[in-house]
């Protein structure tokens, strides 16, 4: 898997969103900025002056090529569940399908309202809520949800993030799903998804379900049968 691609991937996904998000918490006058699982830079990278950047993340190598990526944040490998940083040393703290992987999502939640004034999930998905058609492609999306709790994740986090706030003490300003998401991505994200769909389905399909999975995607969405809708959900906050 070319992960940095697939965080590009995602990064392009909720543009318009953080964007938005972003203008509203004020970061034209923020001065300082935290991303909790900044991965290898797909948002920190892009974040403007003058808010001085900071990053987190468990992965080593992952903060290796971050620094490459966004050479002006002050990176720290850490663990979200007990940031390093002062009561409200931050003017905004965001995170990017981050909670769904974390051991302790409210605990996550909890730490960066205690640092920061601004609290931001950008996205989390809920694949409890998945749409797939044909009928003939919804054993799929069973499997990536499997594939997920098999890797540790929480596939089902996005429908739970407004109560992760408020069980934080965060003030939600505007929460909700994001609109447009999956049909506003273009047709050759469908040939990067199937990289995902492949790594993840290893040890729960044959390679010769997920080639006639893959070819009945590609027909479909040429035809423009296809649906595919994972519903994903965002949460703006203050932090009490």
């Amino acid at each position: 898997m070319n992960w940095r691609a697939r965080y590009l991937q995602q990064a392009a996904w909720t543009r318009g969103l953080r964007k938005y998000l972003f203008d509203q918490a004020g970061l034209s006058r923020a001065k300082r900025i935290l991303d909790v699982g900044c991965g290898y830079g797909a948002i920190l990278g892009e974040i403007p002056a003058p808010a001085a950047p900071y990053g987190l993340d468990l992965d080593s190598a992952a903060l290796t090529e971050c620094k490459i990526h966004a050479p002006n944040a002050a990176l720290t490998r850490a663990n979200g569940q007990r940031l390093p940083y002062a009561d409200k040393s931050f003017d905004i703290a965001y995170c990017h399908y981050l909670l769904l992987w974390v051991e302790d999502p409210l605990q996550v939640a909890r730490e960066m309202a205690r640092v920061s004034r601004h609290v931001i999930a950008l996205a989390e998905p809920d694949y409890g809520q998945r749409v797939d058609e044909p009928t003939e492609l919804k054993a799929l999306g069973a499997m990536q949800t499997e594939s997920l709790r098999r890797q540790g994740a929480n596939p089902f986090l996005g429908g739970a993030l407004a109560e992760i706030f408020y069980q934080a003490g965060i003030k939600i300003v505007e929460t909700g799903q994001i609109q447009n998401q999956d049909s506003a991505r273009p047709i050759e994200d469908g040939e990067s998804e199937w990289d995902v769909i492949q790594f993840d389905l290893q040890g729960i399909a044959s390679d010769v379900e997920i080639q006639k999975m893959k070819i009945l995607d590609r027909q479909t969405r040429e035809n423009g049968k296809r649906i595919l809708r994972i519903p994903t959900f965002f949460a703006w906050g203050l932090s009490r």
